[in-house]
């Protein structure tokens, strides 16, 4: 049974640390983007080394007081923030954001949990590599969040999740000891693989504090184009062919439905759209290309081929950076858009390539079934995650179909579980997936999960009711 984050809690642990280190919460730390859950906490804990990070942990074992870490608060799946219970400590790894160290000969980087990913990102950036982790949220998402949630992102198709990305940790575990584990490796054998066990355990093994970085060079060439196709056949057809003419040169290749292109035109962000109307799918393509490879030619080279075969209708192929960069943020917008509009339910999940259209054509008519709802399908063709969303009709709002959110979530979740694919692709469980966990997990791996969280967390104070039920 935990305890609550009172104020004698905090009085005692204030002594224990620097002045100012406890503050009430903030309106951001018990915020959701979604809007879905409102979090409660006693105080905020702002610590700025991993010395002060064990300080907290440990006596909120020793109190027993759960403990919530928070990172740049972007996760959509509540891991976030704790509505119910008694009162946790939020632990904020804000202040701990330096770049402790860049190693370019080596392709490697340390940063501490509260680093941005953009943070990271230009680091490499300013070392003449690439940390290729992308979120349309890296201005704001901390690189110790991607890790508790292995973030995923537009470029998994070619350089792989955060786990993939991540070569060493280090991290505060449940009674308040220190993993040093930032290693730089890319082999290391020597016993349990506890990084990529902590990875995307979303806070409830341990605290990430500090990770080392795998990064990688630059393309010298960069080349966009956005593509319509005439089905999802095609769009995956077309990502066959590419990666047989571009092998391992294909960074990017992102499905858009037509909604995604409406919804921009109707509540915004402002973009400019290539196409005068917007067709019923499309394909935006980023290949990274080496000096021997000129990056038009490529490109065009694929356009040919690909109309020649009837996969491609149209299409607009950068002629410069900042072209690319407007492609890109179309498909970088839609999330906002789909915010204005307000989805009925959101979905992000994972499928067998072989199973994705037809997932679509049943999902579609199945949730259409329901009522006349609007869906806005994209995502990540590539590596099979997609998120498929369901919006009230032109004119309504999601609060008067919210009676109807489970039905659809239930529909949805059931095909993606029949189909062989998962309900959580790259946003994690957080709070509001535990239930859904609990219906289509494997049971053996639930209970394996129940003992970890068992050996590593016996009091159960890290992120209480997050991934499995407290």
């Amino acid at each position: 049974m935990l305890n609550p984050c009172d104020a004698a809690f905090v009085a005692a642990l204030s002594a224990r640390l620097p002045e100012g280190t406890l503050r009430p919460a903030a309106p951001k730390h018990l915020e959701e983007p979604r809007g879905r859950l409102r979090g409660q906490a006693g105080a905020v804990a702002l610590p700025r080394r991993v010395e002060e990070v064990a300080e907290v942990v440990r006596a909120c074992a020793a109190a027993r007081v759960g403990l919530v870490p928070w990172g740049g608060g972007t996760s959509l799946v509540g891991g976030q923030v704790m509505p119910d219970g008694p009162a946790p400590l939020i632990l904020s790894l804000e202040r701990m954001a330096v770049i402790r160290s860049v190693q370019a000969p080596e392709n490697a980087l340390v940063a501490e949990a509260g680093a941005s990913l953009q943070a990271v990102r230009d680091a490499a950036e300013t070392a003449g590599r690439l940390f290729p982790l992308s979120l349309a949220s890296q201005g704001t998402a901390t690189i110790g969040g991607n890790l508790a949630t292995n973030a995923g992102g537009t470029g998994v198709l070619r350089y792989g999740n955060a786990r993939d990305l991540c070569l060493g940790l280090e991290v505060v575990l449940a009674d308040g000891s220190v993993w040093h584990g930032l290693k730089r490796l890319r082999k290391d054998n020597a016993g349990y693989d506890l990084k990529n066990l902590l990875i995307g355990a979303e806070g409830t093994l341990g605290v990430i504090t500090a990770a080392s970085l795998r990064l990688v060079p630059r393309p010298a060439h960069r080349v966009v184009a956005m593509l319509v196709v005439p089905s999802v056949e095609a769009a995956q057809a077309l990502l066959a062919l590419a990666e047989t003419r571009l092998a391992g040169l294909v960074s990017a290749f992102e499905l858009i439905g037509q909604a995604g292109f409406q919804f921009l035109q109707e509540v915004g962000p402002e973009v400019r759209l290539p196409f005068a109307v917007a067709p019923d799918w499309a394909v935006l393509v980023e290949l990274g290309l080496p000096q021997a490879i000129e990056p038009e030619a490529a490109m065009a080279g694929l356009y040919a081929e690909a109309a020649g075969a009837g996969l491609v209708l149209d299409g607009v192929i950068a002629a410069s950076g900042t072209q690319a960069d407007q492609l890109w943020a179309i498909r970088e917008a839609i999330p906002e858009a789909n915010r204005r509009i307000g989805a009925v339910s959101s979905h992000d999940i994972s499928l067998p390539l072989s199973a994705i259209p037809g997932f679509l054509r049943e999902a579609g008519a199945k949730v259409a079934a329901l009522g006349p709802f609007r869906i806005s399908a994209f995502g990540h063709l590539g590596d099979g995650n997609l998120h498929f969303n369901v919006f009230p009709p032109k004119g309504g709002t999601r609060a008067d179909h919210e009676g109807q959110r489970s039905a659809v979530t239930r529909l949805v979740h059931d095909l993606v579980h029949a189909a062989g694919g998962s309900i959580a692709a790259e946003h994690g469980i957080g709070r509001l997936k535990v239930k859904e966990l609990e219906r289509y997990g494997d049971p053996a791996k639930l209970a394996a999960m129940r003992q970890v969280k068992a050996a590593l967390d016996p009091l159960g104070i890290l992120n209480p009711g997050a991934v499995l039920r407290a």
